[in-house]
């Protein structure tokens, strides 16, 4: 039996694509921290999913899957995840570890994907998590001294961003089940979509936790909003959102997952780059130690599957 072809290797077109997908999601984490200059937390969660939802709603058609899917997706990935996120940023992490600890994900899916679904991971994952786990100690470490505050981050913040990694997990878990419960939905449908279940409760939040919530209800605060925080949202929404995941989307649909997966390895380096020369952030040596370990991990969870398979083809 002849061995299969090798995929091929993608063109200039899905090439671009995929780095501009990296660009556009290591750059987000910054931009979320601009919009936090003029938005609360649950604001710009409104913000975000306004402009993710509007004006597409009107021009997508509803995904073909049952809708408890949409509103499980919706709550998990945008109030779970991008509400964890928005409030650790404000409290204590910068944008530099933010696209670095985000990555956890991959490990918090693994977990939960054997708990839930019978899924046990591979070697290549189960040395990916250990060397995640290292690199949590490590910036764990990073607050057993006195120079932590220096950073810009806290502990609070950490644990913040973790549940917030935790949360896209989850959300990865339900998109999994709804795939199985209705095999071949579309993805940009379901994303759009699901963008609508996020923005009553983020009101919700922001009356019952933010201060002097009925400004808000008056034109010449709204008038006052810097044009920054207005881009932000509007690039949150449409371009990291509905761009970022329609051409990853793409590329997926087009590639097998072992080709355009190693290009997600991109984008905690482009977060990493952007808040320390966009915004100045400082990254001390646990802190660093502690990238190196997730990045390797990282490394081993997308690339070490191909590498075993070749060592076994060769062997």
């Amino acid at each position: 039996m002849n061995a299969p072809a090798p995929a091929a290797a993608l063109g200039p077109r899905d090439l671009l694509s995929a780095l501009a997908v990296v660009v556009l999601w290591g750059l987000n984490f910054v931009v979320m921290k601009w919009g936090l200059r003029s938005f609360t937390p649950f604001q710009l969660g409104v913000m975000r999913y306004l402009f993710a939802a509007l004006p597409l709603v009107l021009f997508v058609r509803p995904p073909r899957l049952h809708w408890r899917w949409v509103l499980m997706f919706g709550l998990m990935q945008g109030v779970g995840q991008f509400g964890f996120l928005f409030v650790g940023l404000k409290v204590g992490m910068t944008a530099a570890l933010a696209s670095v600890l985000m990555q956890t994900q991959v490990f918090f899916t693994a977990l939960f994907g054997f708990a839930m679904l019978g899924e046990r991971p591979g070697r290549p994952l189960q040395w990916g998590m250990g060397l995640a786990a290292l690199g949590l100690a490590c910036f764990a470490m990073n607050y057993a001294g006195t120079g932590a505050s220096a950073t810009g981050t806290t502990l609070a913040g950490l644990a913040l961003t973790l549940c917030a990694a935790a949360s896209w997990a989850g959300s990865n878990i339900i998109a999994r089940l709804a795939q199985k419960d209705t095999p071949g939905y579309d993805p940009l449908a379901f994303v759009v979509w699901s963008s609508l279940v996020p923005i009553v409760p983020f009101i919700l939040m922001s009356a019952g936790f933010d201060a002097d919530t009925g400004r808000w209800l008056r034109a010449e605060t709204w008038s006052a909003v810097p044009w920054l925080a207005w881009a932000s949202a509007a690039y949150l929404g449409w371009a990291a959102t509905v761009l970022g995941y329609g051409l990853w989307t793409g590329l997926l649909k087009r590639h097998p997952a072992n080709r355009v997966a190693p290009f997600s390895l991109g984008v905690p380096v482009v977060g990493l780059c952007a808040g320390m020369l966009a915004l100045g952030e400082v990254v001390t040596a646990w802190q660093w130690a502690g990238v190196v370990c997730v990045v390797l991990a990282l490394v081993c969870v997308v690339l070490g599957p191909r590498w075993a398979q070749k060592m076994a083809r060769s062997a």
